[in-house]
C-alpha cells in the first residue's frame, strides 16, 4: 500500500520529468530556428542561383504559400522571381526597371489580379534561373507591383520545358 509521501514523489518526479523534456523541445526548436529551418520553408529555393552549372535543370519547390518562389538574375542583377503562368510577360516594377537601366518600349494594357493598369513593354537581354539563361526576352514594366519581387511569366517560361509532380516544377532547356 503507497503512504501519501510515496505518491507525492511520484508526482513530483512526474511533474519534473515534464519540464526537463519542455526544455529540451524548447532547445532543439530553438536550434533548428537558428539554422535556418523556417527560412528553408519559406524559401525553399533561395540557394538555386548559387549551386546549379550552365544548362542544367531547375528543380524548384513550393514554398508554404504554395508559390515557386526563387532568386535568379536580370540583366546579371540579382532580382526574386515569382513564376507565374498567368503572365503573359516578365513583369516588372516601374522601380526595379529603373535600377536595371531598362528602356521602356510601347505603351501596354494589361489585365492583373488588382484590374487592367496600363505599362510598357521592354527587352530583357539575359533572364537567369539557375543554370538555365535565356537572351533576349520580352519583359513587361508594370506599375503598381512590388518592388523587389518579379513576375517570371510565359515569356521566360515557354522557352522552357515544364514538368510537375508531387509539388516540385522542373525546369530545363528543351531538347534540340
Amino acid at each position: 500500500m503507497l503512504t501519501h509521501t510515496t505518491a507525492t514523489q511520484r508526482t513530483q518526479r512526474g511533474g519534473i520529468v515534464m519540464m526537463l523534456l519542455f526544455w529540451v523541445l524548447l532547445m532543439a526548436v530553438g536550434t533548428w530556428w537558428i539554422h535556418g529551418g523556417l527560412e528553408e520553408m519559406m524559401r525553399p529555393n533561395a540557394n538555386i542561383v548559387h549551386t546549379l552549372p550552365a544548362g542544367e535543370p531547375v528543380t524548384l519547390k513550393r514554398n508554404r504559400a504554395g508559390h515557386f518562389e526563387s532568386p535568379g538574375r536580370i540583366n546579371g542583377e540579382p532580382v526574386t522571381f515569382l513564376l507565374d503562368t498567368g503572365a503573359t510577360y516578365v513583369a516588372v516594377s516601374s522601380s526595379l526597371a529603373n535600377e536595371l537601366g531598362l528602356a521602356s518600349g510601347r505603351s501596354a494594357w494589361f489585365n492583373t489580379a488588382n484590374g487592367r493598369v496600363e505599362g510598357t513593354l521592354t527587352e530583357l537581354d539575359e533572364v537567369s534561373l539557375g543554370g538555365l539563361k535565356v537572351q533576349n526576352v520580352q519583359g513587361s514594366i508594370s506599375p503598381g507591383m512590388e518592388r523587389d519581387t518579379v513576375l517570371l511569366g510565359m515569356s521566360f517560361l515557354n522557352l522552357l520545358s515544364i514538368e510537375m509532380q508531387a509539388g516540385e516544377m522542373v525546369l530545363s532547356l528543351p531538347e534540340q
